[in-house]
């Protein structure tokens, strides 16, 4: 008999794991007529978000186990080999922009002035997406001691690998500005939504032009990025209204209604 290739079996298996679990969020979601209402109108967002985890779990899996090893150098080498020397002085520049350097004056501006504008919410979200990623990167560096790149002479960092700290700070950022964005200036979420993404993107790829991470760290970080800015969200909301107060509207294109009832909304 045949047998699928590795990397084939292996997607089947991601595949159905996200089908799965959609069943079941769906099922669930029948509970009360708001949720189904929202989960039936998200369907993407909640592919996208359980895609995220699913994939998050198992590239973790097979990079902290070694199973990546392979896929990684040959990925981190190809990028190596066809990217001018010319060009990792500007991937040197990109790299910056998902450094705390940058990120903690940038996020602090942002803050301030939500907060002042009125938008409280908004400016505590901003904030807490990028306190709540630092945690994660904190822990999770801590908790997994895995190996830097040492396929050629590179720049020193602190601390693990495993995650990129740069990819997971500026995914979570990035994702939280697209929420508030597309809440504040709906005209301008889709633009917001390409700019993020090329931003994450870029950071990502300078972690990898500059040697300092494997492919697997990076994408991991991508995914859990997304899910914590998504996880601040749903905690702040359940916070706010906990609190006696009204949230704001979610952003359509981003996230929208989510199963977190409220009585508001049942009566919407």
């Amino acid at each position: 008999m045949t047998t699928m290739p590795g990397w084939l079996d292996e997607t089947a298996e991601l595949l159905c794991i996200v089908l799965g679990l959609y069943v079941a969020l769906g099922l669930a979601s029948r509970l009360r007529p708001t949720w189904s209402k929202a989960f039936t109108a998200r369907r993407l967002f909640w592919i996208l978000l359980l895609l995220a985890g699913v994939v998050l779990a198992q590239i973790s899996e097979e990079a902290i186990g070694g199973g990546s090893k392979a896929f990684d150098s040959a990925v981190l080498l190809g990028v190596h080999r066809v990217v001018p020397a010319w060009m990792v002085q500007a991937f040197g520049a990109i790299t910056l922009t998902g450094s705390a350097t940058f990120l903690l004056p940038v996020v602090t501006f942002v803050t301030v002035v939500l907060a002042l504008g009125g938008r409280r919410f908004d400016a505590m979200q901003v904030a807490a997406t990028a306190l709540a990623a630092a945690l994660v990167v904190y822990l999770a560096k801590g908790a997994f001691n895995r190996a830097r790149p040492t396929l050629w002479d590179t720049q020193w960092y602190w601390g693990s690998s495993f995650p990129s700290g740069h990819t997971l700070e500026t995914a979570a950022i990035a994702t939280a500005a697209c929420l508030v964005i597309g809440r504040a200036w709906p005209a301008h979420r889709t633009l917001a939504l390409w700019l993020a993404v090329a931003w994450v993107a870029l950071v990502g790829a300078s972690r990898l032009v500059l040697g300092v991470h494997w492919p697997t760290d990076v994408f991991a970080a991508a995914c859990a990025g997304l899910l914590v800015a998504i996880g601040v969200e749903f905690a702040l909301s359940a916070a706010w209204r906990a609190a006696g107060l009204t949230p704001p509207p979610r952003a359509r294109a981003a996230h929208a209604d989510t199963l977190i009832g409220a009585p508001e909304d049942e009566t919407a």
